[in-house]
């Protein structure tokens, strides 16, 4: 009888090995480094409530994919970016995204629709408001004192809680002020059609100054009012039925947010990598903003995303004193649930 050598054999089975085990991979089955399976990775999707920037909680999620941060949560994560802002929240309650952002005051305002909006912030990453007021530094416009008899201008249907707060905190009636209704340019300050310019305060005042306009800008929380900005958001039903899949997204995207403060110029790298159109210096500026308003002595104390219901209490509060929403809310806490970040940080 001849003899036979494994090598042909080998050499035939070998496909067939190597097509169980990609199957294997792909099915999860592989094994991991202590030798078990890993489970299949859950598929979420993050939708960005505006387009590619770097805006902050933008950046902890695109820091989160790029670093693995999601993939070390045993996630495998799609980000989008919306088409129309506002659109993030139908899309949520569809149930086409889980995750996405939100403004505070905005998810207090919608609240109250019919029927109600079902979507509640699990971070807030915005410690303070979002929107400021600029005036040109050569405008003799030296504080809101001086706002009197001049042009205001608005974005939207009416005059914002937080300009009607920074009238009433330095003793201004808001008849003083002439309103007018603009649109989004903030050439509309520059060429004199208003006095004061509403803006956001993460981009416009860069890009005022770029076009070479020097101003100053206030914002309501100077003056003492209860301002938050943006938050990671899902939907209650999503939240109710997948807690272990919100607290390992949370997890993630706020330990991206936190290499970004610790790595900025590598975090500016990675927003390129989504924003490519964008100029670095400027996601440079929204970003440290961001990062700036992000910080508070609730946050030093717990970490970034911390929330209170006290700061939600006093928000709507505010809200409806100056008139940004047309009435109470029977319960300000279906705007938010703060057992995730709390989770995440180890609390109680």
């Amino acid at each position: 009888m001849p003899h036979i050598t494994p090598r042909p054999l080998l050499a035939a089975l070998l496909p067939l090995l190597v097509a169980v085990l990609l199957a294997a991979c792909e099915n999860g089955g592989g094994p991991d480094e202590s030798g078990a399976s890993s489970p299949t990775p859950d598929k979420i999707t993050f939708m960005a409530g505006f387009k590619p920037q770097a805006n902050l909680p933008f950046v902890g999620a695109y820091v989160a994919q790029e670093k693995g941060f999601f993939a070390e949560q045993n996630l495998e994560v799609e980000i989008q970016h919306v088409n129309t802002p506002g659109e993030n929240f139908k899309f949520l309650s569809l149930g086409e995204v889980q995750f996405s952002t939100g403004d505070a005051a905005t998810l207090i305002e919608r609240a109250g629709d019919d029927p109600p909006l079902g979507i509640v912030a699990i971070a807030l990453i915005g410690q303070r408001g979002q929107q400021g007021f600029a005036v040109l530094a050569d405008s003799g416009i030296e504080t809101p004192a001086d706002w009197a008899g001049r042009r205001a201008g608005y974005k939207g249907t009416q005059p914002t809680p937080d300009f009607l707060a920074i009238l009433n905190a330095n003793g201004i009636d808001p008849g003083d002020v002439a309103t007018v209704r603009i649109g989004f340019s903030p050439l509309i300050l520059t060429e004199g059609e208003v006095d004061i310019f509403p803006l956001f305060l993460s981009n416009e005042p860069d890009t005022l100054r770029n076009l070479g306009y020097e101003v100053t800008v206030v914002e309501a929380a100077d003056f003492g009012a209860p301002t938050l900005g943006l938050t990671y958001v899902t939907s209650q039903d999503y939240l109710s039925e997948n807690p272990d899949i919100t607290l390992r997204f949370l997890k993630a995207a706020l330990r991206g947010i936190e290499y970004a403060r610790d790595n900025p110029e590598e975090a500016i790298d990675i927003v390129l990598q989504y924003a490519s159109q964008e100029d670095r210096e400027h996601m440079r500026f929204m970003m440290d903003t961001e990062l700036a308003a992000a910080q508070s002595d609730l946050t030093d104390e717990n970490g970034i995303g911390w929330m209170t219901p006290a700061q939600w209490r006093a928000l709507h509060d505010y809200l409806v004193e100056f008139g940004g929403i047309p009435a109470p809310l029977d319960d300000v806490s279906v705007t938010y649930d703060d057992q995730f970040v709390k989770e995440v940080y180890g609390g109680s």
